[in-house]
């Protein structure tokens, strides 16, 4: 079976399950039942782009089949240069369209719909380093608020003078997972610090740690057999007690050694919640990480695993330019960027992504 032909069948699979769909959601009983509602609703708005572009396909193969027909027919010269025209936009709308619907059905990871718990650590270089993690902070809670997601920091351990030395955030929203899941790794600061009297620059760091938000039923952590489970008071920089209740809680996977404090609210219960839903987060990553490591075939991804050793980005200062290393993307203005302004560098990482996938495809596709 050729590659066409392999597409064209994954493409009458996925109009027969759009259909049923559609059938599914029209019975009586269905109307009545919203979780089926939902989850019918949210499938059938996954599988449209493709089968709508499949229907263009569909419509544009019975053009380009009359035009044909046309051009071979036809006497009259006038005519047959306008059906080869026509031909010749028909081709390349049918090229355009089958490279579109190359992208759509690519595999998905389950996890792109979702919600987003992103991390956010100073590393090398002091309380210049932990400035540029909350200014990191900013950036993707401005970049939250452009796209209308949720964004709730859920963790924030501060230094004295503004800086950060770690912060949990959710972030939720549709697409939130995929718009953010490459921005993991290591980002790097370059500029003279205001501390800094001789005007050299300085070069610090801070890792960002992105993780699908994962629902309790998906990962079971059991309360007495999994974990220990600490409450103390809650403290602010440097130590003092900001509150006179046991509120913070420690929670600490007996296997894997994982360790998540939070200590945010004031109520106990709410940050036993955070913290669970945290290491949950965790624990699903780690998984991912053992799959991915495990698959002896797994492609070397150009935009990275979103390792924490990955140095992904730079942002420098003097120059006024921030720079993707994984796709060479130079960018200007870099307040801009800082304000929240990512979507260009996000799109090219998506999009290489897609291209580095589609390649894979193509290579494994028999011939």
């Amino acid at each position: 079976m050729s590659t066409s032909d392999n597409l064209d069948a994954k493409l009458d699979e996925v109009a027969r399950q759009y259909d049923a769909i559609n059938a599914e959601l029209a019975e009586p009983e269905t109307s009545r039942d919203l979780e089926a509602l939902k989850r019918l609703g949210k499938e059938r708005a996954r599988l449209e782009p493709a089968v709508e572009a499949y229907r263009r396909l569909q419509k544009t193969r019975i053009e380009l089949a009359g035009a044909h027909q046309l051009r071979d027919t036809e006497t009259d010269d006038e005519m047959r240069q306008m059906a080869q025209s026509e031909i010749e936009r028909l081709v390349t709308d049918e090229a355009q369209l089958l490279e579109s619907l190359k992208v759509l059905l690519l595999p998905r990871d389950p996890a792109d719909d979702g919600n987003v718990i992103l991390e956010i650590r100073a590393g090398a270089g002091g309380e210049e380093a932990a400035l540029f993690a909350s200014e990191l902070l900013r950036m993707y809670l401005a970049y939250a608020a452009r796209h209308k997601y949720k964004a709730e920091v859920m963790s924030l351990h501060e230094t004295g003078i503004g800086g950060v030395k770690e912060a949990i955030v959710e972030i939720a929203g549709d697409g939130a997972y995929s718009r953010l899941k490459f921005e993991s790794g290591t980002h790097r600061v370059q500029r003279v610090p205001a501390t800094e009297s001789s005007g050299r620059i300085h070069t610090s760091t801070a890792t960002v740690v992105v993780m699908p938000e994962v629902e309790e039923t998906e990962i079971e952590i059991d309360e007495v057999r999994d974990v220990r489970i600490d409450v103390k008071r809650a403290s602010g920089p440097g130590g003092q007690s900001v509150n006179t209740t046991d509120s913070a809680v420690r929670i600490t996977h007996l296997e894997t050694g994982l360790v998540v404090e939070i200590q945010d609210e004031k109520s106990q219960h709410k940050n036993k919640a955070k913290a669970f839903a945290v290491l949950r987060a965790r624990l699903q990553e780690l998984e991912r990480r053992r799959q991915r490591e495990a698959d002896s075939v797994a492609r070397k991804s150009l935009v990275g695993a979103g390792d924490r050793s990955d140095k992904i980005r730079t942002y420098n200062y003097p120059q006024d330019r921030v720079t993707d290393h994984r796709v060479n993307e130079d960018l200007s203005n870099l307040p801009k960027v800082m304000g929240g302004d990512l979507d260009k560098l996000i799109d090219t990482l998506i999009t290489t992504d897609q291209a580095e996938r589609l390649s894979d495809l193509d290579d494994a596709a028999p011939a």
